[in-house]
């Protein structure tokens, strides 16, 4: 699947002339020029080609400027010097084939499905973990995993609601799936607003190109999480659930409400009398169905989780709990999306669907397993060891880069607390094009598809492209530094 279903014309990429005259993708799988030249590029390379490079810088700038004055932003809170941050836009889009997209949206979608299974099976009977599937303390005891959740029946067995699969492509251009994000994942603001900037700044770049639409998807959500509403509610009310001003990806929940046309409220907003959940208006309370929440498991519900949260609302677990209020995503998703569950998903695609993962895993040593352990240990300077419980990039240490003192301040970390590491290879992400100071020079680049799923599952297509914008470097996060790209699916 992936490289091999794209119609590919071998070429020599150095033979290109124009704005991409001495471009060099290194060795890489090229997302514009494949390991040669790929067809479904080619219009889109002339026209970049034609560019002149002062005027893409120009309206590169230009872009940048429109992204803050839109407060397009996000917060690094690492970062005392800068409160609010743009997500660097790159000019240069990456494209995926109509072959492509088939690929990684028949993946997800299978993914999903499987994952979904998966929760409802752990929070009811637990067939998998009889059956010896997945080791049953890796679930148990996962912090994640919500025993208050045990028997709770949700609408058409959805847990994640919305899903965003981190996807990278490997140097023989196969899709492989990184992690997937079950929770509350974000970015996919980004992916509308990119597209807009782009087709602002450079109509001419898509002038006669047929490009897959992204901007159904607050009609979608709505659409979607209204299927999963209470029953006998015809027109669900639906709100947008944030902790408020200070969250990094408070722009993100400010665009999702108004995508849908849906109030945008914080927890002292809401009220829970009688099991049932209302939301403050001028007018006096009104009843809330469905509750987009951007705000995670331990600040939901003072009464149920962390007492000292001040973010969330009284009674509001038991009113889920009863079935007169829906939550997206549901509450002990963040099992689904463990790291170390992460090893076993193609697994549960097998045990669950009796089907083959269309999207592989990249290859995975689980340290808490003896022999990951091992492999981890006698290979760390070949690896990427990833700790279970961090996001955003943070702890990963990339064995071929890392200094010695580094390896071995991981290695006495991994022995204290195997159960917290997982170890990957080193993938040969593929590149794009991408404008830094020496012109158009490679980037390697990671893709973020966003589905729904109601009563079925719809995938957005395209997604959040990220690009590592350091010269060689594998880390593509916005905390650590990495940009966007606009990502165009062929149609």
């Amino acid at each position: 699947m992936g490289f091999d279903s794209t119609e590919l014309v071998i070429g020599d990429t150095n033979k290109a002339s124009g704005l991409l005259a001495g471009y060099d993708a290194g060795g890489y799988f090229c997302e514009l020029h494949g390991l040669g030249e790929l067809a479904h590029t080619r219009a889109i390379l002339d026209k970049l080609n034609a560019l002149d490079l002062k005027a893409l810088r120009q309206r590169s700038k230009d872009a940048d400027q429109e992204l803050f004055n839109l407060g397009i932003t996000f917060t690094v809170y690492s970062d005392r010097m800068a409160i609010d941050r743009i997500l660097p836009f790159d000019v240069v889009p990456r494209v995926l084939s109509k072959q492509d997209w088939a690929t990684i949206e028949s993946g997800v979608t299978q993914r999903i499905a499987a994952l979904n299974l998966f929760l409802h099976d752990i929070y009811h009977d637990g067939h998998i973990l009889n059956d010896g599937i997945i080791p049953r303390d890796l679930v148990t005891g996962n912090e994640n995993y919500r025993p208050e959740m045990k028997g709770v029946d949700l609408p058409h067995g959805t847990y994640i609601h919305i899903c965003g699969t981190d996807i990278v492509r490997n140097g023989e251009g196969k899709f492989q799936v990184l992690e997937d994000n079950g929770r509350t994942p974000s970015g996919v603001s980004y992916v509308v607003e990119n597209r807009h900037i782009m087709m602002r700044a450079f109509p001419d770049l898509a002038d006669g190109v047929a490009i897959a639409d992204v901007d159904q998807y607050g009609e979608r959500l709505m659409r979607s999480l209204s299927t999963v509403a209470p029953d006998g509610m015809d027109n669900p009310e639906v709100v947008v659930l944030s902790p408020g001003i200070f969250n990094s990806a408070y722009f993100e929940h400010v665009f999702l409400a108004r995508e849908m046309g849906v109030p945008l409220v914080e927890g002292r907003d809401l009220v829970v009398e009688n099991d049932r959940v209302s939301m403050k208006t001028t007018s006096g309370l009104s009843p809330v169905h469905v509750i987009y929440r951007r705000i995670d498991d331990d600040f939901l519900d003072p009464l149920a989780f962390n007492p000292d949260s001040a973010l969330g609302v009284p009674g509001l677990f038991e009113a889920y709990r009863k079935g007169n209020v829906n939550l997206a995503n549901a509450v002990g998703t963040g099992v689904a999306d463990d790291k170390a569950v992460y090893a076993y998903v193609p697994r549960i695609i097998r045990y669950y669907l009796n089907e083959e993962p269309i999207l592989d895993n990249v290859p995975t040593n689980i340290c808490r397993e003896p022999e990951g352990l091992a492999l981890t240990l006698d290979n760390l300077e070949n690896l990427v060891m990833k700790p279970v419980g961090e996001s955003g990039g943070y702890g990963v240490v990339i064995g071929p880069r890392a200094p010695k003192s580094e390896l071995n301040a991981v290695r006495a970390k991994i022995k204290a607390d195997p159960a917290n590491y997982i170890s990957q290879p080193v993938v040969d992400l593929s590149v794009c094009p991408t404008l830094v100071s020496g012109g158009l020079e490679p980037r390697h680049v990671d893709l973020r598809p966003f589905a729904l799923t109601g009563e079925s599952t719809w995938v957005l297509p395209g997604g959040l492209s990220r690009v590592a914008l350091k010269s060689g470097s594998l880390v593509v996060n916005s905390s650590q530094g990495g940009g966007s790209k606009d990502t165009w699916v062929l149609v």
